[in-house]
């Protein structure tokens, strides 16, 4: 039996601009949203004769589906056909269709069959619902990215420098730049692409020429603060992970001939330490060594690293990120977890403010920060709406559906995480972005509830 599913929507660009959009690298990674387990494998050729390897993984088990590309007319359509995979027919039609100069009309029509012919069938409303969900994920990220990339047309395309382009934040970020037109240049450890660059934060190590002439860099690399108890060693990396890298690649930029126009580099709210109620602006002053707590003082090390740089005439932008939501790393997860088997609640008294930014959020200020003059100095990285402790857990149990009754004892968790749980879990700062805000940022998911059920397909 076919079947027909359809989804438009109306976007602020040309069909042009539209289409042009789904032709670069990147645009397919960020049409997948972070919920599917969905891997690019291969990509050959264009939108009229290219095609596309996915792996879908379902458990322990690992599915190819094959996409041939055909019927491109630039500006107003191509087709993907399934050739491999799960269905037993897939055709479907992208459609630009012109509303004006800077405005069209974007269609995702499919017509599909079901494999397994009548016992196949009854699958059928579990299929639409997933491409309902599906579907409005990949119309809101579309219409965002194009908004956000609309608002520099006809600046010159930059050739971007990343660290961490292989963390969380960083595998999101690279398609976001690229499907915009800009060419991105990973900084690696190990096993090197065409285009990338080499580096050794531990040995000292780092290939200025290869910088040389790189419009932006973004600093991301670091050990993750959180994910284990904090020995002398863990600490001593974590430290020495953000120390190291930054003040290497701080001091490489400076020295160069060509130097960068801007360098963006990561910080974190746990910079300014346990603030209670107390409402936290960029111009909030840092607190003196003898009252850090140890996520402060690797948060004040790390923005001092970037200081050669800035001597050297780069605007620095030092983005103090929050607490990070996505389904594909981070503090969402273990967060997420117990309420999903239904022994979720608060953590501790619940009080504490939890200073949180979607992952698209994330990556969109730090595209802002490359593109804007006006950003330098310290950028608090967070929704304009911090949350209390209990409110957030509350918000995540009403959007997986699910109670929030039990609620985990303050010295649980200093038993389970140690010295964390005083630091990140059970203490907190209440941080407003004031800086981005004014620097025209337009935030995509600025409530709780929004950004959860965006990132969790809800």
């Amino acid at each position: 039996m076919n079947h027909i599913f359809e989804h438009s929507t109306d976007l602020p660009v040309s069909a042009a601009e539209a289409y042009a959009w789904h032709a670069r690298p990147g645009a397919l990674e960020r049409l997948t949203p972070p919920w599917e387990p969905v891997r690019v494998v291969e990509r050959m050729g264009g939108l009229g004769d290219g095609r596309v390897v996915l792996e879908i993984r379902v458990g322990p088990l690992r599915q190819r589906w094959v996409a041939q590309h055909r019927d491109a007319i630039p500006g107003e359509q191509f087709v993907d056909e399934q050739v491999e995979g799960p269905f037993a027919r897939w055709v479907h039609t992208h459609r630009f269709t012109a509303l004006g100069v800077d405005r069209c009309r974007y269609t995702d029509h499919i017509e599909y069959a079901l494999p397994l012919g009548v016992t196949g069938e009854l699958g059928a409303g579990f299929v639409r619902h997933k491409l309902e969900r599906l579907f409005r994920y990949r119309h809101a990220t579309v219409e965002a990215d194009l908004a956000q990339h609309h608002q520099t047309r006809g600046a010159a395309s930059r050739v971007i420098a990343i660290t961490g382009a292989t963390g969380m934040v960083g595998r999101s970020l690279v398609p976001l730049l690229t499907s915009g037109g800009h060419t991105v240049r990973r900084v690696v450890r190990s096993q090197p692409a065409a285009g990338d660059i080499l580096w050794d934060p531990d040995r000292g190590s780092l290939d200025a020429g290869q910088l040389e002439g790189v419009d932006a860099v973004i600093h991301l690399a670091g050990e993750p603060i959180a994910g284990g108890r904090w020995t002398a060693e863990r600490k001593r990396r974590i430290l020495e992970s953000r120390t190291r890298s930054t003040i290497l690649l701080a001091d490489t930029l400076a020295r160069l001939t060509q130097r960068p126009r801007v360098l963006v580099s990561a910080s974190a709210v746990g910079i300014y330490g346990d603030r209670g109620d107390e409402v936290v602006e960029e111009t909030t002053s840092l607190r003196a060594s003898g009252e850090r707590m140890f996520v402060e003082q690797v948060g004040q090390a790390w923005e001092a690293a970037t200081e050669p740089a800035e001597r050297a005439g780069i605007r620095v932008a030092r983005m103090r990120i929050g607490i990070v939501l996505s389904p594909e790393g981070g503090a969402l997860i273990p967060m997420m977890r117990p309420v999903q088997f239904g022994v979720g609640g608060r953590l501790g008294s619940g009080q504490q403010f939890m200073s949180w930014i979607g992952i698209d959020d994330v990556i969109g200020a730090l595209y802002h920060a490359v593109q804007s003059e006006k950003l330098s100095g310290p950028v608090n990285t967070t929704a304009p709406h911090p949350a209390r402790n209990a409110d957030f857990i509350a918000t995540l149990a009403h959007v997986l559906e699910r109670p929030a009754l039990l609620p985990v004892p303050a010295a649980a968790i200093r038993l389970l995480v140690g010295q964390m749980a005083d630091e990140l879990v059970l203490t907190g700062n209440r941080v407003i972005p004031t800086r981005l805000v004014e620097s025209g940022y337009r935030f995509r998911h600025p409530e709780l509830e929004g950004a959860l059920r965006f990132v969790l397909g809800r």
